[in-house]
């Protein structure tokens, strides 16, 4: 039995895994990590191994201090990955990027894959159908969009993510929800189908924490999982095992 471990830039998101089974997940500030990890491991004793992936930093306490019989493996650029790494500077590639990619390859295989994760920037990363990783794009995602034209401008005010009334945003308020959130679908939908004209047999994920909000307003038809990394996680230890 494993436990993933996502540490976000704002919240650490966690599950459990017998196999391909999906036994609980969790999601808690990264303040709330040391009293969590220990309740989980009190609730599945069968927990051995514990895989971490951060983009931001390790946690501040030792995971090895909950049980000295646990195996813990943060995933690094030094690891061994199931695709071919293109990117002309792998050494700066996110772990979460790879970890995706990983899932992509792993559970889409003999296809093409663009894997969008909307979280607090938007990641794009292609795979193409011989498992060659060539790299995509970074933007900021909906959070960041809210929080620049507050902080860059004199009067504009912050808002939260908020459902556009129309496309033509009437007052202030709505003009913002409307250029932050349709301006996000349409970069995606954009992004998407020059995808498509470049490659065929072409499969599409949508994760992150906003791809349930996003999924249904998009023109293109994807796999939305907003658990996709978690499950990438679960397929890297998998593979990793295997190739031991």
């Amino acid at each position: 039995m494993v436990l993933v471990i996502d540490i976000g830039n704002t919240r650490i998101k966690c599950a459990v895994y017998e196999s391909d089974t999906r036994m609980a997940s969790f999601v808690f500030a990264e303040n709330e990590a040391e009293y969590n990890f220990e309740k989980i491991l009190e609730g599945y004793p069968k927990i051995n191994n514990i895989i971490a992936s951060t983009v931001a930093k390790k946690l501040t306490f030792d995971l090895k201090s909950l049980s000295k019989d646990l195996k813990i493996h943060y995933v690094s650029n030094l690891d061994e990955f199931p695709f071919k790494n293109k990117y002309t500077t792998p050494k700066t590639l996110g772990v979460d990027r790879m970890i995706l990619a990983t899932g992509a390859t792993l559970l889409y295989p003999h296809q093409n894959r663009l894997i969008i994760d909307v979280g607090t920037c938007v990641t794009y990363d292609f795979v193409d159908d011989k498992d060659n990783y060539w790299g995509g794009a970074i933007s900021p995602g909906l959070r960041l969009r809210y929080e620049s034209l507050h902080q860059f401008t004199a009067k504009l005010p912050l808002l939260t993510l908020e459902e556009p009334n129309s496309l033509i945003g009437n007052s202030t308020q709505q003009s913002i929800h409307s250029g932050v959130v349709n301006g996000l679908i349409c970069e995606i939908d954009g992004f998407i189908e020059r995808y498509k004209q470049l490659n065929e047999n072409f499969t599409i994920i949508l994760t992150g924490g906003d791809a349930v909000f996003l999924a249904k307003r998009l023109k293109n038809t994807i796999f939305a999982n907003s658990n996709f990394l978690l499950e990438s996680l679960n397929q890297f230890f998998q593979y990793k095992t295997r190739n031991d």
